[in-house]
């Protein structure tokens, strides 16, 4: 008996799992992936030969395939008379800023890179997504909830309680996230078009928000519009933050806020006017190590002469609260050198009649 046990127990040997173990499982080797959000201006159109300087860069950046995560969304649309509060007053910003924020959230792993772009709009809510970032974290993607989200939203809104975001982060969000630039296109606040006497009665929901270039942010770009002078486009710059000296530049090119954007309603002929912020931010972006296509220097023409599309435009014609803007000069601000040379020459403005 004994002898036929050890025999048994000598061919149950050959065949041990710990003998033969089964080869290694391969890691799905994911990569370090770069993350893109684009936010685009009120009424933006995707539509070829409409695009605005963020739906270029989309456009532009979708050629990459899937080597780079693009997020894109245009901004708020007159889709009916049901939708025309939030195009005049700045309605549905907060959930687009959570959106967006969910969006990354379930994208980003650690190692990760991050950009932001946004115009109008656009670039103030990306400014908030930065500050929402700094603020609170991003949530991992196990935790990104539409519960943790709106969690999140509501620490950042009430910064009086400063221990809630710590306390948040500590169990939902990653340890720490990084942004590489932020690259916005003239900025305005939220708060509308400004229709004449309704704005004064509407409340000023976004005062919360960081006006300072967040910690977590490596990098800064402002294209301001030296030509605007209507006061619903009154244009938010980023205050100089002395314990926080990362890279901030804020430049003032000529045109207005449709210019700068290239939000131009079908107006080609200012394109080439409306491509030097585009290429200038192109540039920006190149020097933070975004990925471009080789040849996109060469796709966009630039002529700080050609027409531009003027104030007076459309909903514009309401808008008769104008004032000139007020250019600072500075080590983090500046007027673009292409000024100087379309001063030698009055350019033409295109207006509708």
């Amino acid at each position: 008996m004994t002898w036929l046990q050890n025999r048994i127990k000598t061919v149950f040997e050959r065949f041990r799992a710990d003998r033969y173990p089964s080869p290694p499982r391969r890691r799905s080797s994911r990569g370090q992936k770069t993350h893109v959000i684009i936010l685009d201006g009120t009424l933006s159109s995707f539509e070829p030969g409409y695009e605005s300087n963020a739906g270029l860069l989309a456009k532009l950046l979708d050629e990459l395939g899937p080597s780079i995560n693009v997020y894109y969304r245009p901004g708020l649309q007159w889709h009916s008379w049901r939708s025309i509060r939030n195009v005049l007053f700045g309605g549905g910003l907060d959930q687009q800023i959570r959106d967006t924020y969910g969006a990354l959230a379930t994208r980003y792993r650690p190692e990760d890179r991050i950009f932001l772009f946004g115009y109008s709009r656009g670039a103030f809510a990306v400014r908030s997504l930065s500050g929402l970032i700094d603020r609170v974290g991003l949530l991992k993607a196990k935790h990104a909830t539409p519960r943790n989200i709106e969690q999140a939203w509501r620490a950042y809104k009430n910064p009086q309680t400063p221990e809630t975001p710590a306390k948040f982060r500590a169990a939902y969000c990653h340890r720490q996230v990084t942004i590489e630039m932020i690259g916005v296109w003239d900025t305005v606040r939220a708060l509308g078009l400004r229709v004449p006497f309704f704005w004064r009665w509407m409340p000023d929901r976004y005062g919360f928000h960081n006006h300072h270039l967040c910690r977590s942010v490596k990098a800064g770009f402002h294209a301001l519009a030296k030509d605007e002078t209507r006061l619903a486009y009154r244009p938010e710059k980023w205050r100089a933050n002395p314990d926080h000296p990362a890279h901030l530049e804020q430049v003032w090119f000529r045109g207005t806020h449709g210019d700068i954007g290239g939000h131009l309603s079908g107006f080609s002929a200012a394109r080439p006017l409306s491509n030097i912020p585009l290429v200038w931010m192109l540039q920006r972006a190149d020097a933070c190590n975004l990925p471009l296509p080789k040849d996109w220097a060469s796709r966009y023409p630039t002529d700080v002469n050609a027409p531009s599309i003027g104030h007076w435009q459309g909903f514009s014609k309401l808008l008769i609260l104008r004032r000139r803007r007020v250019i600072s000069v500075g080590p983090t601000e500046w007027i673009h050198p292409s000024v100087a040379r379309s001063e030698r020459v009055k350019p033409e403005v295109h207006e509708e009649k």
